[in-house]
């Protein structure tokens, strides 16, 4: 298969990397490792390519239901934007219906195509958070997401195990007191779903 010019670029500039580092690209190992590494970062950022909206939109069906649709433990991984490492967490979304609910399977794509791109955390919880209230309009919506960032486990302050929570909430999540307390006890209870 040919290589187009960016996959070319791309593949010189890990090249160029491994040997600032110190390695031989052309010990076995390595030879094939810029490839590798760009066919992972273009799988790892496909989210550039895809539009929330559309996956959303795809799929709204009119509803009577008028109480809180949850999807939690939603597992994600993403591209910390300052260090290019790994950002792994959950997502919990969850939404008031104003006469339209989105197909479940939606929401976890959604969630993907966001954690596809060089990402922070808090700016992922927002965009979530924008992209429901957008397309399904709903009476209010609350994202939170909690995550483990390598970039402060592998180097820097090196805390192994800590976590981040981030929140972002719209509508009657921030109005009213209920609801948000509804959700927060919701996603802080214990799973024990048996089927």
């Amino acid at each position: 298969m040919q290589k187009n010019n960016n996959q070319t670029r791309f593949e010189n500039s890990v090249k160029n990397m491994l040997e600032i580092i110190g390695e031989d690209t052309n010990r076995e190992g390595l030879i094939k490792t810029p490839e590798r590494v760009f066919k992972a970062f273009k799988f790892l950022t496909q989210g550039y390519e895809q539009d929330p909206k559309v996956v959303l939109n795809d799929a709204l069906f009119e509803s009577s239901n008028n109480e809180m649709v949850l999807m939690r433990d939603i597992e994600f991984y993403s591209l910390c934007e300052h260090h290019l490492l790994p950002i792994i967490g959950r997502v919990h979304v969850a939404y008031i219906p104003n006469g339209k609910v989105v197909g479940l399977s939606k929401i976890p794509r959604m969630v993907n195509i966001f954690a596809r791109r060089l990402q922070i955390q808090e700016q992922m919880t927002e965009q979530i958070a924008s992209a429901i209230q957008e397309v399904i309009k709903p009476k209010g919506v609350g994202v939170v997401i909690e995550a483990r960032h390598m970039c402060v486990e592998m180097r820097g302050v090196e805390k192994i195990n800590s976590t981040t929570t981030t929140s972002a909430l719209r509508g009657c999540f921030i109005k009213d007191t209920d609801t948000r307390k509804e959700f927060f006890s919701l996603i802080n209870s214990p799973k024990e779903v048996r089927f």
